[in-house]
């Protein structure tokens, strides 16, 4: 039936509505169709906000090196995002069609993915447009005043998610009608409030640099989804995972699946490669493939792994690939058709973020609990079954149940006072190879966890002379040539240096 589902997307591709050049940002193009079912519409917002695999995000990350050419991800010389308002678009035009055919349910998803949207979007900028920009796509409004969208503020923003999100859980129900053509819980009330639910306690952790904002009330909110289960049900295993299955069927395969910079250029950061033999973590052994030096050695030993360094000019990786030094991802990653799910969320982050919650205070239980919890949930899911003939010389799983157990009984593993915070953290950054976006990219940013390596020559950036990791992006340039006055005052209000990657935006402020 999902593969049905996966057809049935890539024949509306060609339907669905664009956008008009000047507005692109914020509106619908007025002269294609307007109505449509819901249910024809959802496919196609899942699948774009449900891909979260994208090797960019791997070098921004520091978990793969791109010897290909100096990549700006990797050396952190990027300036501009997009806005890619074009998507909130199509989730609007979900809750439009919704109401016209009295179909509640959708309307209440488009809560949760306009939530994702713009939360993903503030992280990367700062103050967004965001109230008003919605509201003229609501109204279908394509005046030339509503494509100059006033810019909301950070706190704002997420004030209207955290009450979207808990709207959308309270009014989900079998009520409100049939969910058709779900691609991810397949139309299941239940899995969506426990993923909407679990989503919510990520968005009040990325918060926790203002846990004493009163009007935020970050703790109180957080634990009044933990204490009531019922009311609030929440992931309790990778079963619930909030995550896109791919398929051996044209048009639905792993995206770099056969992809040629994958065989070639794409090599293990250094820096993942040291953590993850340190700590003695077989998942190395299922994200990395043994280096080209290291003929001979079985691949389950740590030595026949190792990285290039992030950082490095690009003419030093480059040599030294070409001496056979440096793992490549491991082959799966453009072998392997399906392979792993695209996730969005899963149950591991979430056991993560309760294990942190306790930490800070926010609830009550046992932190290490719900640490080796996550690790578990994170290591059963990439314990990965290579299948015969996928152009590696051995076949099976290369870690088992006992191997987990035998990790997790190391005496490095389980939280140590005074490091909760970055054994969290860091587990976390593991779970999140090749997966969950930019994720990764934002804890580092709120936590300071793991250190991102920027000691090599290639980095572009720098702060008072020193390289560095960026904070942001900067603002489109379409804004700066449609929308000067509010983009403007935005910059001025929130950054005292001008619009540039390295300022600091509220939410990375600490209270």
């Amino acid at each position: 039936m999902k593969n049905n589902y996966w057809l049935l997307i890539f024949l509306l591709l060609g339907c669905f509505f664009s956008s008009c050049k000047k507005f692109s940002y914020y509106q619908i193009n007025p002269n294609l169709p307007t109505q449509a079912d819901p249910s024809l519409l959802l496919p196609n917002v899942e699948q774009i906000f449900f891909s979260t695999i994208s090797v960019e995000n791997e070098f921004s990350c520091r978990y793969l090196v791109n010897t290909e050419g100096a990549d700006n991800s990797q050396y952190y010389g990027w300036s501009r995002g997009t806005f890619n308002y074009s998507n909130l678009s199509q989730v609007v035009k979900m809750e439009q069609e919704a109401a016209r055919v009295n179909k509640p349910n959708y309307k209440y998803l488009g809560k949760f993915f306009s939530s994702y949207f713009i939360v993903g979007t503030t992280q990367m900028f700062g103050d967004v447009p965001y109230s008003q920009a919605e509201l003229s796509l609501i109204n279908n409004d394509f005046s030339a005043a509503a494509s100059h969208p006033a810019y909301d503020k950070q706190e704002a923003i997420y004030l209207q998610v955290l009450n979207d999100l808990k709207l959308a859980s309270d009014s989900l129900s079998d009520a409100g009608g049939l969910i058709n053509n779900d691609l991810i819980y397949g139309g299941s009330v239940t899995q969506w409030k426990k993923a909407i639910n679990s989503y919510y306690l990520r968005v009040l952790m990325s918060l926790s640099l203002h846990a004493n904002d009163a009007t935020l009330n970050i703790a109180q909110r957080f634990n009044d989804v933990v204490s009531n289960p019922t009311k609030y049900p929440l992931f309790a295993s990778n079963a619930d995972n909030a995550q896109l299955t791919y398929y051996d069927i044209a048009g639905s395969r792993y995206p770099y699946f056969n992809d040629s910079n994958s065989k070639i250029y794409y090599l293990m950061d250094n820096s993942f490669v040291q953590l993850l033999k340190g700590l003695q973590d077989p998942r190395l052994f299922v994200y990395a493939a043994p280096e080209a030096s290291a003929a001979g050695l079985a691949p389950t030993n740590f030595n026949a792994y190792a990285g290039l360094q992030g950082s490095a000019v690009i003419s030093v990786n480059q040599q030294q690939q070409s001496l056979g030094n440096g793992s490549q991802f491991n082959t799966r990653y453009y072998f392997e058709p399906a392979n792993e799910p695209s996730v969005l969320m899963g149950y591991a982050e979430l056991q993560f973020l309760l294990s942190e919650a306790v930490i800070r205070g926010w609830i009550t239980g046992n932190a290490n609990s719900y640490y080796i919890a996550g690790i578990t949930a994170a290591m059963q899911f990439s314990d990965y079954n290579f299948p015969a003939a996928q152009g590696v010389p051995y076949t099976g799983q290369l870690y088992t149940n006992n191997d987990i157990q035998t990790y997790l009984s190391q005496p490095s593993i389980p939280l140590k006072t005074g490091t909760e915070i970055q054994q969290i953290i860091t587990q976390k950054y593991i779970s999140m190879f090749m997966n969950t976006g930019l994720q990764p990219f934002f804890e580092n940013l709120r936590t300071g966890f793991p250190v991102f390596e920027v000691a090599g020559a290639g980095v572009v950036n720098q702060v008072n002379g020193v390289n560095a990791v960026p904070k942001r992006w900067m603002y489109p340039i379409d804004e700066i040539g449609n929308n000067a006055t509010n983009v403007n005052n935005a910059i001025k209000s929130q950054y005292p240096g001008g619009d540039n990657i390295n300022g600091v935006m509220w939410l990375l402020q600490q209270q």
